[in-house]
């Protein structure tokens, strides 16, 4: 089988993305074809500070690596990133509630990267068609007797082929998602309406986004009685700042607070830093021993932003 070759669109990318990373970064393929797109085909691999896009899904390799591309674009240029930095104790929920809460995230950046896509002509009727095929190789049928555990992964799935067809389907793919999806499609028009309510074309607004849809997300669980996902505790979301927010005091911004989950890399209690304006986990702290909590309060407090974000090697980006 001859490996595909990359189109000028994709080299052309590949340029542009090589521009902004410090190391090295190239694409490679491998040889499964699955005869349907989704966006887990391709991952990337980091080699001694080298990243290699590996797309092992050849359906449409041209329009899969240049998705996972346009995602670490989106990073380089400053666009937030999530993190996981707390812990529940239990690692099997760990990786759950990290999996939800990177669909959701991936959701809204999938407005950004989508459309580049689409101005790219990297999204025909045939790439479509694969993606649909995808959605019905993801999810099954609701069972109308009974709420089965699928629902989560049903709603995740539907919210992002909305935002692949920019809320757009045709009459014939409206109709069959409707008929096999009438719970979980009423549920994703709702977040999809949360993502959509202003453009997703600035880091801070992309910010502004995930973070509501966290909450809408929760909100949905808890209608359909369902495990709910604390995004806004659980995942820490990548600041962006003002010059001006980076002077002020920590106090001024943030409350910080004691989690009951556990830092992490430490395995010790947590503080989490809660961004006062929308209540979502901006950083996440090791609890200082319990005779020096005063003298450390007052110390965190008292730093400027920059400051903190500085001595915890935090990424942020300027508005």
């Amino acid at each position: 089988m001859t490996e595909p070759k990359l189109t000028q669109t994709l080299t052309d990318l590949l340029s542009t993305t090589n521009s902004l990373y410090p190391g090295n970064v190239t694409v490679s393929f491998g040889e499964e074809q699955a005869s349907y797109v989704r966006h887990d085909q391709a991952h990337q691999i980091m080699h001694d500070g080298d990243i290699e896009i590996h797309v092992a899904d050849i359906t449409a390799p041209n329009y899969t690596a240049a998705h996972e591309m346009l995602h670490l674009l989106l990073l380089l240029q400053g666009f937030p990133q999530i993190t996981f930095n707390l812990t529940t104790r239990n690692d099997q929920l760990d990786e759950q509630l990290m999996a939800i809460a990177m669909e959701l995230y991936d959701a809204v950046a999938h407005v950004l990267v989508v459309k580049k896509q689409r101005e790219h002509d990297l999204i025909d009727d045939e790439i479509e068609a694969l993606y649909f095929k995808g959605i019905y190789a993801t999810i099954d049928p609701e069972n109308p007797d009974k709420a089965d555990a699928m629902m989560t992964l049903r709603l995740l799935t539907l919210t992002d082929l909305l935002v692949f067809f920019n809320g757009d389907l045709s009459a014939e793919r409206l109709a069959k998602v409707t008929a096999d999806f009438p719970q979980a499609w009423a549920a994703a028009q709702k977040l999809y309406a949360i993502i959509t309510a202003k453009p997703v074309d600035t880091p801070f607004a992309m910010r502004r986004a995930v973070v509501k849809l966290f909450k809408a997300f929760d909100e949905q669980m808890a209608l359909w009685d369902l495990p709910l996902l604390h995004g806004s505790e659980f995942v820490t979301m990548q600041s962006v700042f003002s010059e001006h927010q980076l002077r002020l005091e920590v106090r001024q911004l943030f409350d910080v607070y004691h989690s009951d989950m556990l830092d992490k890399t430490k395995n010790t209690r947590a503080y989490i830093g809660l961004n006062k304006g929308d209540r979502q986990n901006a950083f996440v702290v090791p609890a200082p021993a319990q005779k020096k909590s005063d003298a450390f309060f007052k110390d965190l407090y008292g730093k400027t932003v920059k400051e903190l974000f500085t001595e915890l090697e935090l990424p942020f980006t300027l508005r």
